[in-house]
């Protein structure tokens, strides 16, 4: 976890200013309405689909905010934008950003998980033998620098895992759809997609989630000032947030997916289509917690669970008060 250690200390003076002396944030506008902006952890896509559903059908506004999305992207980053005030809101990608802030005793906490199962898989040829994730072992596997310092961590705790099996991933599939023997990182919404189109085959694909991985992912992320100031205003965000995705995955979808396309001009219909499809399928986002607590859940359970995990790799040290990585005060009680 080096490189998110280094990062969360760089940014930590900074939200430290930023949540201290800005007064601005999710405060009333011109209509009585707060205003609150929300930063997406990359370029508009189906996997923020319920975030744009909901501002698109009207959920947030009904609820007393005025939110506005800023996608993200290669240079985008989400916790500097926290740390500067630039944001209100932002999104986790993983459970490893927003524990790796609280180790850094940074104020920012989880406030919802509107992914049950991180989306990431590991994607192999067909015809190689490889018919769980265990087979993989000792196979070269194309790796991001910040999945090396997150869900790698599990995968040598569960597999047996080797560092001497990572390779670089530059985000390109070439390389992958080149070696029959190598596997690759990705969403299972997105890579087997791109890969199945560029090279003619569909590979085959392992969802971690599925394999036991704990973590979050599309988590809402916000500073404790704006908890403390404004928590009517971070209740709405959720609560709006969650009815988005129960509309954008079980309703019409036409209305976020046009914003979504009006955002990246570079998706299509298609792909936004087979992804929400995917995340129904796998039960990305109703699943799990979500069942029992609704879209959006998390417990000290599956937080326990995690940092567990971790704490076992030597990623965090075992006397971390992990609980100041989230609050559950603005999600609803699981159902008895």
């Amino acid at each position: 976890m080096n490189g998110l250690r280094f990062l969360a200390m760089a940014w930590l003076s900074l939200i430290a200013a930023a949540c201290s002396d800005d007064q601005t944030a999710g405060q009333a506008t011109e209509g009585s309405r707060i205003h609150i902006s929300f930063a997406t952890d990359w370029r508009a896509q189906a996997e923020q689909g319920g975030f744009y559903q909901a501002l698109a059908t009207g959920e947030y506004e009904k609820r007393g905010i005025d939110v506005s999305i800023m996608q993200g992207g290669p240079a985008v980053n989400v916790p500097q934008l926290l740390a500067s005030g630039a944001v209100d809101l932002g999104m986790g990608s993983n459970s490893f950003i927003v524990m790796n802030l609280a180790a850094e005793e940074v104020p920012v906490k989880a406030v919802a998980a509107f992914m049950q199962k991180d989306p990431q898989v590991l994607i192999a040829h067909p015809g190689q033998g490889i018919a769980s994730i265990a087979d993989m072992k000792g196979r070269p596997i194309l790796l991001g620098d910040a999945s090396v310092t997150a869900f790698w961590v599990w995968l040598k705790a569960k597999y047996g895992f080797t560092d001497d099996m990572v390779r670089k991933y530059t985000f390109n599939p070439a390389p992958f759809i080149a070696d029959e023997t190598a596997i690759q990182q990705g969403y299972v919404t997105s890579e087997p997609y791109t890969i199945e189109k560029q090279a003619g085959f569909a590979p085959e694909v392992f969802l971690l989630a599925d394999e036991g991985y704990p973590g979050y992912a599309a988590m809402v992320l916000a500073p404790d000032a704006l908890i403390a100031r404004n928590p009517e205003a971070v209740r709405a965000f959720v609560e709006g947030s969650a009815a988005g995705w129960q509309s954008y995955l079980n309703g019409d979808p036409a209305p976020g997916d046009a914003l979504i396309l009006q955002d990246n001009p570079e998706a299509t219909p298609e792909l936004l289509a087979q992804a929400r499809e995917k995340m129904k399928s796998y039960g990305i986002v109703e699943s799990g917690d979500a069942v029992s607590g609704g879209i959006g859940a998390m417990t000290d359970a599956r937080w326990a669970e995690f940092f567990s995990i971790a704490t076992a790799q030597g990623v965090y040290p075992s006397d971390l008060d992990y609980r100041n990585a989230y609050t559950l005060e603005f999600l609803k009680p699981a159902a008895p």
